[in-house]
């Protein structure tokens, strides 16, 4: 199963593209339609509202009266506090719900207009944002829905602005243009991404980056990294002592394989191998890479680790763990650093790089050739940290 969050502003166009969504075959679970489906007459929601807020409330139909319950809530921040200590847990467990009847190679599109607001990334495989300039946005709530242009400005206002979507968007589907051309989009989004997503994740399968080729430095890599980490976050909570990007793609400016490349430290690494940890991180996008168990070391020990994959096809993640303090898990960190900090020696890391890429095919091979430029910088590294006084984040 894959889970996907839907968001996007109002008059962005997101309904659009959940229906295009849902024509193709995603089972959609609609935030909004929930939240109503909770509070129908005789819900043990609508009763607890009735005894906190008043009676009145229930019309004698047995529905909610909603206009009268926001007049009450709004502006109110502890009657806000107190609407959503009732609705929130019957919304989430209606949630969970409809998602465990899914079938399990469903792809479950969650729309949910708070994604952002409620910092939900974490939750979902993939975050789609459908965006739209605000003129754009205000001339469809005018014409569309007969707001006034101030009322239609208030209202985008009163949401999270598009740094903060677009920080959350695994994938930004602009809707400047027609239906049609949103939907296009949507359809050829469910057949190169979804569905193959999807499919790796039941499966078990990671994507791979099979040629070396070296990207330009793309400004997006530490957020899309901050994306995949909070999924890891929500994964297996607080097992993971420390999350951090790491690689080329951590250090700003520096040419790199389109490669995210991740650092998970436990405590030790049989939390890493217990099934259930196997099983969170597998089912989140992320399957082991079981023939993967160490790293080369820069000294006469052994430095184990685990490795595990991103399975998205868009998007080829490396996560190692490693344990906290551990020699690898330091020199993870410690050669990051290193590289944010001295010019001149990550122009000799881009030279190397550029030049093995053009000498070698696949990434494999690509990787090994890099290792004794790393033993031979070794000692460099470490007269950095001296230097500087660096040291080892702390838990």
């Amino acid at each position: 199963m894959l889970r996907v969050g839907l968001t996007g502003g109002i008059g962005s166009g997101k309904s659009t593209a959940a229906a295009a969504l849902a024509e193709l075959g995603a089972v959609v679970v609609d935030a909004d339609a929930v939240a109503r489906e909770v509070v129908r007459p005789g819900t043990p929601a609508l009763a607890e509202i009735a005894a906190r807020f008043g009676a009145s409330l229930v019309r004698p139909d047995g529905t909610l009266d909603r206009p009268a319950l926001a007049g009450l809530v709004f502006g109110d921040p502890a009657a806000l506090r107190a609407l959503e200590s009732i609705t929130h847990p019957a919304i989430w467990a209606r949630t969970a719900e409809l998602i465990a009847e899914a079938p399990p190679d469903a792809v479950v599109l969650h729309d949910m207009p708070l994604l952002v607001e409620k910092a939900m990334t974490g939750e979902y495989h993939l975050v789609l944002v459908v965006g739209a300039s605000e003129e754009t946005r205000v001339g469809r709530l005018v014409r569309g829905r007969g707001m006034s242009e101030a009322d239609a400005r208030a209202r985008i206002a009163a949401q999270a602005g598009d740094d903060a979507r677009r920080a959350a968007a695994d994938v930004w589907l602009d809707n400047e243009g027609s239906p049609e051309a949103l939907t296009e989009a949507v359809t050829g989004l469910w057949y190169d991404r979804l569905m193959p997503f999807e499919r790796n994740v039941r499966a078990g399968l990671r994507s791979r980056l099979l040629v070396p080729a070296q990207s330009r430095p793309d400004p997006t890599w530490p957020a899309q990294a901050a994306r995949l980490l909070s999924r890891v976050r929500h994964a297996v909570g607080p097992a993971a002592r420390t999350l951090d990007h790491i690689g080329s793609t951590a250090v700003p400016g520096l040419p790199a394989k389109d490669v995210i490349d991740l650092q998970v430290g436990v405590r030790s690494l049989a939390e890493a191998d217990d099934a259930g940890w196997l099983r969170a991180m597998s089912a989140t996008g992320f399957p082991a890479v079981l023939d993967v168990t160490e790293d080369n070391a820069k000294d006469a020990t052994v430095w184990p680790k685990r490795l595990h994959g991103s399975a998205d096809p868009a998007r080829v993640a490396h996560l190692h763990v490693r344990e906290v303090g551990s020699p690898g898990w330091r020199w993870a960190l410690l050669f990051r650093d290193w590289m944010r900090a001295d010019a001149a020696a990550r122009e000799e890391y881009a030279a190397l790089k550029s030049a093995l890429a053009a000498r070698h095919t696949t990434a494999g091979d690509y990787a090994e050739a890099k290792e004794p430029w790393f033993d031979v910088v070794h000692d460099q590294v470490e007269s950095w940290a001296s230097r500087s006084g660096w040291t080892a984040p702390v838990e």
